[in-house]
């Protein structure tokens, strides 16, 4: 019998194996490894925040939406910190953290001193261990008055008294050396606003723990701007006009010259 007749009474008399559709079963195990996917970027390298104040501008306005990337600072203590491609917390790095005082969420703020480093601010004008830093990214604002922007750290107990939390008013003196400069302990963090005069920073509560840093916010990926006010009388129909107002007026309020923009 020739290879072709037997090919033939097989294709005959033989079914031939089909492709298999895939089940229930492994639609379920390919919906579960993507959440388990989703779980782990959110939990170990990406998480989404929106900031909620103006203490960054001009760099971060309130209403972007950004990226936190957590898998690039070094310094938790784990056994992979050295094997994990992870580098160290720099002085100029924005970075979002857990306010270290009160159950607060999460602040985003910039680096000024790391671990030793010395930080004096003299006539609104910072220096780190003597020299001056080159900070392109503030910004002043002549209407607020705020002594801590000015000079720091403070000299008379009456700013300490009106303008800083208890906690950091204990400690502060603590870390002021002879020259009238504030030392940055080891693993922790001295972090101030772009907004130097409307910023809730380092200046009034203290030092940002090494394990309260969340990660470092790397593009913002939507803008939108503070919605606008609607009257409220309470009445259902008016409710439903505000959200729906919302909605809509969703494209005209996305900044959309800051979509997709790095963080720096």
């Amino acid at each position: 019998m020739t290879e072709t007749a037997t090919e033939t009474r097989a294709a005959k008399g033989t079914p031939q194996p089909t492709e298999k559709r895939p089940g229930w079963r492994e639609s379920v195990e390919s919906l579960l490894v993507t959440i388990i996917l989703a779980l782990f970027a959110t939990c170990f390298v990406v998480q989404a925040f929106k900031i909620p104040s103006p203490s960054m501008e001009p760099t971060l306005l309130v209403g972007d939406h950004l990226l936190v990337n957590k898998f690039i600072f070094e310094g938790t203590g784990a056994w992979y910190d050295h094997i994990l491609p992870y580098r160290k917390i720099r002085q100029g790095d924005v970075i979002v953290f857990k306010f270290p005082y009160q159950n607060h969420p999460f602040y985003v703020k910039r680096v000024i001193g790391v671990p030793g480093d010395r930080i004096k601010i003299v006539n609104s004008v910072v220096y780190v261990n003597g020299k001056r830093l080159k900070e392109p990214y503030v910004i002043h604002d002549p209407a607020t008055y705020d002594p801590f922007a000015e000079n720091f750290p403070p000299t008379s107990q009456d700013y300490l008294d009106s303008a800083v939390l208890p906690e950091w008013k204990a400690e502060l003196p603590k870390y002021v050396n002879a020259k009238g400069e504030l030392v940055v302990p080891p693993h922790k963090y001295f972090v101030m606003g772009d907004n130097r005069d409307n910023s809730w920073d380092s200046r009034y509560w203290g030092f940002v723990p090494r394990d309260a840093i969340m990660g470092r916010p790397v593009i913002i990926y939507w803008s939108l701007k503070e919605p606008s006010e609607f009257s409220d009388t309470g009445a259902p129909h008016n409710w439903l006009v505000g959200v729906f107002d919302t909605l809509l007026r969703i494209p005209l309020d996305t900044r959309w010259n800051r979509m997709f923009r790095e963080v720096h």
